[in-house]
């Protein structure tokens, strides 16, 4: 596996300051060569001056005498040249003045011979190469170029660093407040001004930990509701059952179906519990195909009729004539139709009035069901469709309700692509509205394949 230079060091102020070092310190290095091989020809002239000076001396004394180290000379007599040195390429002749230059890849200096029959006398040096040429700024100015890249990199780190801190101070926040949350403390928040990633990164921190914070408050609520529901019915049959085996009660018919109801409000209890957690983890199969909504929405109105007992709620609908059939599985959207009339007619009064009605909107069928009751009151309405949430506890508990309806038709709705919400006044009833997508006559196989 591939480990990255800065992999190893262990926080980000650390790489970012490393990083902003070894950046600084290759722009340096690459500007000092590109400096180098701009100013290769800058030193020209000073070794042409020097030449000329070496000319100029040697002119008035012997020719002999010794040049210095890495020039040599040449004494130009009758068209030829006498060396004193290291032969080198021969420069250009010259019959007189004095003349400095580069060629044959030599450097000269060729000046009047003032003790001797020669004509001229020339002072030569090798041509620097391309790269003697260009490292020699870096030569002659070494230190200084040394001393502005050290002063260069300890600035870039400091700034580095007082940039990082004000960089990565979100991050530890975010640390430490996960640290906090792994002891289940989910009230945690970060706060940060910054627009970038990390300040984006800190949004989707808090976001998430506020959605933890209300799953660990959903999580308590659903354990205490549980709880309180079983308890109820299990109290009431462990109460039956001791006046039973003390002899307190006789074991006659009416003992026999108060116990049989609480079992079944048990089985009730779990077998919604069961269908909401299978539908809200996507395994029950929705059978979707082309339903026509007044048949459906009278039968549902009939059996509520049956079941309602001796309420006297009037129960209507409103269906235009030319209502489109819907996308949907007939025996889902029975069940959430029945659900959302039950608490209906539970919670208006005598006298009062139920109506369904329907409208489509944008490709989809509005379903909506409208009660004359008490109304809910502002803050309960976006908690009405979680499970066990009661508006009235006691009143619901009473009429044999189990608070998971709603939530069951929240993730049928939801699992047709479609929403369901609520809208009420105190006094002025409530009104419960579903979606569903209108049937537009395409095949399964082209709607799997889209």
């Amino acid at each position: 596996m591939t480990v990255r230079p800065f992999e190893k060091l262990p926080t980000i102020r650390s790489k970012l300051g490393s990083v902003i070092v070894f950046a600084v310190g290759l722009t340096v290095v690459l500007v000092y060569f590109l400096l180098g091989f701009a100013l290769r020809n800058s030193f020209r002239d000073a070794d042409l001056v020097e030449l000329l000076r070496i000319a100029q001396e040697r002119s008035t004394t012997a020719a002999a005498s010794p040049a210095p180290e890495g020039t040599s000379l040449a004494q130009l007599q009758d068209g030829a040249f006498l060396w004193s040195g290291t032969e080198l390429a021969e420069p250009p002749r010259f019959a007189g003045g004095v003349h400095v230059g580069v060629a044959s890849g030599v450097e000269y200096a060729a000046v009047p011979l003032r003790t001797g029959a020669a004509q001229m006398l020339y002072a030569v040096r090798e041509e620097p190469g391309f790269w003697v040429a260009s490292t020699r700024f870096l030569f002659e100015f070494w230190w200084q170029l040394l001393v502005a890249g050290a002063v260069a990199a300890a600035t870039a780190l400091l700034v580095a660093r007082w940039l990082a801190r004000g960089m990565t101070q979100p991050l530890r926040e975010m640390a430490k407040a996960a640290r906090s949350m792994e002891a289940g403390d989910y009230g945690q928040r970060v706060q940060t001004r910054s627009r970038d990633e990390v300040g984006q990164l800190a949004v989707a921190f808090n976001r998430m930990s506020g959605e933890l914070e209300d799953l660990e408050r959903l999580r308590r609520d659903l354990v205490a509701n549980v709880s309180h529901e079983l308890r109820t019915p299990i109290s009431s049959l462990r109460a039956l059952l001791e006046n039973l085996l003390d002899g307190v009660e006789r074991p006659d018919p009416e003992t026999l179906q108060v116990m049989l109801a609480q079992t079944e409000r048990l089985g009730r209890l779990v077998d919604q519990l069961l269908e909401l957690s299978r539908l809200e983890s996507g395994d029950v199969p929705m059978v979707r195909e082309r339903v026509a909504l007044p048949p459906l929405v009278a039968r549902v109105l009939s059996e509520i009729d049956v079941m309602r007992g001796r309420r006297d709620v009037e129960l209507a609908e409103d269906l235009p004539k030319d209502l489109p059939p819907v996308y949907a599985d007939a025996e889902r959207v029975h069940q959430v139709l029945f659900n959302l009339l039950d608490n209906a007619v539970r919670f208006t009064p005598p006298g009062g009035r139920v109506t369904v009605r329907a409208s489509t909107r944008n490709g989809s069928v509005d379903v909506a069901v409208a009660d004359t009751g008490p109304g809910i009151a502002s803050e309960h309405l976006p908690r009405v469709f979680e499970r066990f949430y009661r508006v009235d506890p006691g009143r619901s508990r009473d009429e044999g309700g189990t608070g998971i309806g709603l939530a069951i038709a929240r993730s049928v709705v939801e699992a047709h692509g479609g929403r369901i919400w609520a809208e009420s006044q105190p006094g002025k009833g409530s009104v419960f509205t579903f979606e569903l997508p209108v049937d537009d006559g395409e095949s399964e196989i082209t709607r799997r394949s889209r």
